[in-house]
């Protein structure tokens, strides 16, 4: 996985970002199937307006399942940010991102919504944490119907 911000170099943070999208690929990608072959995943920053990591995850998955390679199953990231009050924003903008406490970015598999990848940025109590996962398996499940929903479009133009 290569990741390309917008303008510049990758840094380190861009690395991070780099290395977890390619371990949530390398959950969820059938290597086996693959042998002696590379799988080649580029990833090229256009626009951020928040929930990066996320969009990056989730865009990824749809250029995999686009091209055709074999996968355990689905993968659907979701964030979240948690503001000064305790309140949970879901799918945060760059500014919400900002003037937060902590950001949580969850990545769940679409046949038991397990957790595959979690990042987080900041400081959150267990309590917390847990209100995040089960608002963000929620959400995940609208993200796996946008798949389906894409895909089936995709299929039903040819």
């Amino acid at each position: 996985v290569v990741y390309k911000p917008k303008s510049g170099l990758p840094g380190c943070a861009e690395k991070l970002l780099e290395r977890t999208i390619r371990n949530s690929c390398e959950t969820v990608i059938l290597g086996n199937l693959h042998p002696r072959s590379s799988i080649s995943i580029t990833v090229q920053e256009i626009q951020n307006r928040g929930s990066l990591l996320s969009c990056c995850i989730n865009s990824t998955c749809m250029a995999l399942l686009d091209s055709g390679v074999s996968m355990r199953y689905l993968m659907a990231a979701v964030s979240c940010a948690i503001n000064d009050n305790g309140g949970i924003i879901m799918d945060p903008n760059t500014l919400q991102e900002q003037s937060s406490v902590a950001v949580l970015t969850f990545v769940f598999e679409n046949c038991n919504y397990g957790v595959i990848t979690v990042s987080a940025k900041g400081c959150y109590t267990l309590d917390q944490f847990q209100q995040c996962l089960s608002k963000c398996r929620d959400a995940s499940k609208y993200v796996f119907q946008f798949f389906k929903d894409s895909i089936s479009k995709k299929l039903s133009k040819q």
